[in-house]
């Protein structure tokens, strides 16, 4: 027994019961359908002429429905004669290479095999314009020569700054489409000048390149879609404040203002860009947003394969495993740090030999004396907060909400030979 292990073998650990949380579930019958009978009813999509070259911008968010929504969007542009093609657009994830941005598509079934079009990799930009304030607008290569551009994305709160466009279309347009180049550009001045840099960029790419149309998805609190609406280039920046809006009213939370330890079983850039919803647990990494619970330490138990390494967002853990730490790859996390221009999001935190000294390390430091009145909280990421393990201590407040409901008697936490939770990752 190591020293570390010597100082935390006697820290107890709370029982816990298993707990639903209830959010509004409205969602789409038929999301896919949905969205080809509003592409079909759109201007600009009727606006496309035979032979044209449509440049197709796909993101890296794991949006439920993504490849599905991206077949029927070439399928819809082939049906009217065009010639469209797909291209990453996501600034500098995928380590911000072509190959890495290529690699990404392909995770989220999105190849030249299954699309039945192009895919154009590049990390290759021209100018397209100049903002009000000086700064360049620039766009990837590929799609700034095309005869139109259309586009799909998720629309949600940013975890880093608050505005009337976080992530979601302006977004895409600006750092998205821009590539590295654009993120970069966007990112200089700090996340306090986003709100305003992402709308004056991406105003100046609209009026200066031809956008067909967008295709904006809300996804409820169970990440299912919600709304789908598909609108022209003049629509996008009048429109989108009031689907961020909803958005936000329809984001998964925690319906407990105050915790002492919070775990997570994982992060990474396939549930969020900054590795999760910073709102679900109150901590941010720029003082630009803010908002959730107040929590007193905070651990995160692994990296999920998705994201191949990039680790950003667990500088604002408390805690880390080994087996986290060991994935962990500075060529993959870095370049989204250079962009953004936060180096916080990698800091390493405390790392644990393995989960039970994690919970425990967290236990220990948390600043309670009586440690059987612990409230702890443990889920698998932020999107999926459905369910969850909660403390006995915390079963008062659950009985009292009518959006919680415990759904089973108090049990021990159940670790391994190992020391880890045998059902990470499943709850």
């Amino acid at each position: 027994m190591n020293a570390i292990e010597n100082l935390l073998k006697d820290t107890p650990l709370p029982q816990v019961v298993r707990v639903r949380q209830i959010f509004d579930d409205t969602r789409l019958r038929d999301p896919v359908e949905t969205l080809r009978e509003k592409i079909l009813a759109n201007e600009g999509y009727q606006s496309v002429q035979p032979g044209a070259r449509i440049a197709v911008a796909v993101g890296s968010r794991g949006i439920l429905h993504i490849r599905d929504f991206t077949l029927a969007l070439v399928g819809l542009l082939k049906e009217k004669g065009a010639r469209p093609f797909i291209f990453p657009a996501m600034g500098s994830h995928g380590g911000a290479t072509a190959e890495g941005q290529a690699a990404i598509l392909a995770e989220l079934g999105i190849t030249e095999k299954s699309m039945g079009v192009p895919i154009l990799s590049s990390m290759e930009t021209v100018r397209v314009g100049t903002t009000e304030t000086g700064l360049p607008v620039v766009m990837d290569r590929f799609a700034a020569e095309a005869d139109g551009i259309v586009f799909l994305n998720r629309i949600k709160p940013h975890t880093s700054f608050r505005g009337p466009y976080e992530s979601g279309l302006m977004k895409m347009i600006t750092i998205g489409i821009g590539k590295q180049a654009g993120a970069g550009l966007c990112h200089e001045l700090g996340f306090g000048r986003m709100a305003e840099n992402i709308p004056a960029i991406a105003e100046v790419a609209l009026r200066e390149k031809n956008f067909l149309f967008a295709c904006g998805v809300v996804e409820n609190a169970y990440h299912e879609a919600c709304i789908i609406e598909v609108l022209n280039k003049d629509e996008i920046a009048d429109r989108e404040p009031a689907l961020l809006t909803r958005a936000r009213e329809l984001a998964p939370r925690l319906y407990f203002d105050q915790l002492d330890v919070c775990v997570m079983d994982e992060i990474g850039k396939n549930i969020s860009g900054t590795g999760f919803d910073t709102a679900v647990v109150g901590r941010y990494h720029t003082p630009y947003a803010s908002g959730g619970p107040r929590i007193s330490k905070l651990g995160i138990l692994d990296l999920t394969e998705e994201s191949h390494g990039n680790a950003n967002g667990i500088g604002m853990a408390d805690f880390t495993t080994r087996r986290l730490y060991e994935k962990f790859r500075p060529e993959q996390s870095y370049p989204n740090v250079l962009t953004s221009t936060v180096p916080a999001s990698v800091k390493i935190p405390m790392v644990l030999a393995n989960d039970r000294l994690l919970f425990q390390a967290a236990v220990r430091t948390c600043n309670i004396l009586d440690k059987s009145k612990v409230r702890l909280v443990r889920f698998r990421n932020t999107l999926e907060l459905g369910t969850l393990e909660a403390s006995v201590g915390l079963m008062p407040e659950i009985e009292q909400n009518g959006n919680m409901e415990i759904l089973s008697a108090p049990y021990a936490l159940s670790f391994d030979g190992d020391g880890n939770l045998p059902d990470r990752g499943k709850n």
